[in-house]
């Protein structure tokens, strides 16, 4: 969009790639969105009973498809992953795409995916402590060649991954999170910071509720920030749109868009991610205005 702002999208894996799925990818490069992610589930609320395909294999298909647009999840977590398997399929996603992966990562929550192995919910603790893990396990596991770890939750031993990440030191993390020890985390080794805003307020706050709850998230993500020695300004700051009070009317045109896009602008944030229409879903739009938003926002935001 401009220097400051850039808008990427999210593609559910919902559509068979044959089917739709590889032109949706095509499509979202046309339209100059920076980056496409996929949510990493192994199924998504709404969605359970439906199409839902795996994000790695999606990814990699769309790698292929494309040629110049970032690539990415938000957010892949602990619930079904383990770092040593996720490491050496993320070297081979960046390898493929050319150098094109952002890893969006986060704690995981109580969906579908938390049970889908039959182990029970971790509790909050629980997933906390795991993140804490899990990221610099799997920063290391991205960087050094060998890497032995003998943790409380994950192991590795002499596990490789030669000839490590196209993109370096490794793919860039943008880690989603809102609470003190996963700031800490976005603080020490994200290249990125991801939210989806305050999931409190969602449901009965005002917009303008939301933006005073993201100002309080970016300034606790400035103190996590300072507390280990890194600018703030080191870290790009991704707001996944949907979630918030809002809904989906910053889509309903391009006006409200760009009047919506320049507040969270304001307030800090790098990059806005809006989700691709899916009809007769929480994520139904208009799909000629998405794409106008896609390709004449930047030029009013200035």
């Amino acid at each position: 969009m401009s220097a400051s702002l850039r808008l990427s999208t999210v593609i559910l894996p919902v559509r068979r790639w044959h089917d739709g799925g590889r032109e949706q990818w095509q499509r979202a490069e046309e339209l100059g969105f920076h980056t496409a992610y996929t949510y990493d589930h192994l199924s998504w609320r709404s969605f359970r009973d439906q199409a839902w395909f795996g994000a790695v294999p999606t990814l990699t298909a769309a790698a292929a498809a494309t040629s110049r647009l970032r690539l990415g999840t938000l957010v892949t977590s602990p619930n079904f992953r383990h770092p040593v398997t996720l490491a050496k399929e993320l070297i081979t996603l960046d390898d493929i795409s050319g150098g094109r992966i952002t890893l969006g990562i986060g704690a995981g929550g109580n969906g579908f995916d938390a049970t889908a192995l039959g182990q029970e919910s971790w509790s909050p603790r629980e997933r906390a402590d795991r993140f804490g893990e899990f990221v610099p396990l799997l920063d290391r596991l991205l960087t050094e060649d060998a890497v032995s770890h003998q943790g409380t939750h994950y192991a590795a031993e002499e596990a490789r991954n030669i000839p490590g990440c196209v993109q370096r030191p490794r793919i860039p993390f943008a880690i989603a999170a809102t609470g003190p020890r996963g700031l800490r985390l976005a603080a020490r080794h994200g290249q990125a910071w991801v939210t989806t805003g305050d999931p409190k307020i969602a449901a009965t706050g005002t917009p303008e509720d939301s933006v005073a709850a993201l100002q309080g998230q970016l300034e606790k993500l400035e103190k996590a920030c300072s507390d280990v020695g890194r600018d703030i300004a080191q870290l790009d700051k991704i707001f996944l749109t949907g979630f918030t009070p809002d809904g989906g009317r910053p889509l309903e045109s391009l006006d409200a868009f760009v009047d919506f896009a320049g507040k969270h602008r304001a307030l800090g944030f790098t990059e806005i991610v809006i989700h691709a229409p899916i009809p007769d879903s929480v994520f139904a739009a208009d799909q000629k205005v998405f794409e106008r938003i896609a390709t004449e926002a930047a030029a009013q935001l200035g």
